[in-house]
């Protein structure tokens, strides 16, 4: 286990679960479920189970610094890469990447998203495991895909090629962004399609060739650090290099390009909550179809099938509500119907206009 390591990307501001997540305090911070851990907490959880804890690294932004060491105690200040800003998943990756080699030049890594539900996570670890086990043996990317329940339009998807490696693993021939409902539907129906679930395993060796390959500008920013990385003057250099970055994701940069890229079909209970849909999908519901978060004190009365999170000790009363969502947080008030809930990104943008940065 000693080669193998977690990197954690923990930057988002998870804004379509606004008014709860703020730029000050994102969703991978907050106990969405009401299953007493953050969202954080859960997925360092897992990943304890696979990699020493000393090898596990949070990607974020360094305004997040503080509640990192808050939530994950155990983290070391070297753990934390901090970036001084967003510049998506390709950078933060590749500074990783270089950090860890710099370190163990024989390192495998999982790479994963901080705010995913995961509701089998025996079954997680075990593909993790076997994932990294392939990428420490073989010249491969390896992502995760998950097998499709639905048509869903919210997800990218991976297709991949039939033949089979090591009774587990698939070479990927194409990566698709989200698709309209009628694409979705075919991708369903053929069978050779699965959800991107963003989760890679890969050596940092493959990985790294594979950035001097395809993203070679990056990859000079970050070569230059290794005088830095692991020192006290590793926050200067990463100042410095982050505003000299493209802001790219590691999909388009790298696994769209890359011919050594495949796939584990997986099927662990997976979710990237990413709407509040999928969180009342997900939740327990009473008869009539609500979510109550926490349900100490709200009662309802001809209300059937709402999505409502509430400070703990708020009295609500709601009557008459049919398919609502209905979120209380910061003094902010959010009512909208649950087929609307796409149009939140556009509120959080006009709240920004009318009041400034204040309720964001």
């Amino acid at each position: 286990m000693k080669n193998y390591y977690a990197i954690i990307m923990a930057g988002g501001i998870g804004s379509r679960f606004w008014p709860i997540s703020r730029t000050a305090h994102p969703k991978q911070f907050i106990d969405i479920l009401g299953t007493g851990k953050t969202l954080i907490q859960s997925t360092y959880d897992r990943f304890l189970k696979i990699v020493p804890k000393e090898n596990i690294y949070i990607a974020t932004n360094e305004i997040y610094i503080n509640l990192i060491k808050e939530q994950l105690p155990d983290i070391t200040s070297q753990q934390i890469l901090a970036e001084p800003v967003m510049r998506n998943t390709a950078p933060c990756i590749a500074y990783a990447s270089h950090k860890i080699y710099s370190l163990n030049p024989d390192a495998t890594v999982v790479v994963a998203p901080s705010d995913h539900l995961i509701l089998e996570p025996e079954k997680f670890v075990e593909d993790i495991q076997i994932s990294l086990d392939a990428a420490s043996k073989y010249n491969r990317l390896i992502t995760l895909g998950i097998k499709p329940s639905r048509p869903d339009t919210g997800y990218g998807y991976i297709q991949y090629d039939t033949t089979e490696y090591d009774n587990a693993f698939y070479k990927v021939k194409t990566f698709t962004e989200k698709p309209n409902l009628e694409l979705a539907k075919t991708f369903i129906q053929s069978g050779d399609f699965l959800w991107n679930a963003g989760i890679f395993v890969w050596s940092v060796k493959s990985i790294l060739n594979a950035f001097e390959n395809h993203l070679p500008e990056v990859n000079d920013i970050f070569k230059e650090g290794y005088a830095h990385f692991n020192t006290n003057n590793e926050q200067n250099f990463i100042q410095s290099a982050y505003y000299q970055c493209t802001n790219i994701s590691i999909d388009y940069a790298i696994m769209e390009k890359a011919d050594n890229v495949y796939v584990l079909p997986a099927d662990f209970g997976w979710s990237d909550l990413g709407t509040w849909a999928s969180i009342y999908e997900l939740a327990e519901k009473d008869y009539v179809g609500n979510v109550v978060i926490p349900p100490e004190k709200v009662i309802m009365y001809d209300s059937s099938n709402c999505m409502v999170n509430v400070p703990k000790g708020k009295l609500v009363v709601l009557q008459g509500l049919h398919d609502y969502i209905v979120v209380e947080s910061n003094d902010t008030l959010l009512i909208c119907p649950r087929d609307q809930e796409q149009n939140v990104k556009r509120v959080v943008a006009d709240v920004k206009s009318n009041f400034g940065v204040e309720y964001i």
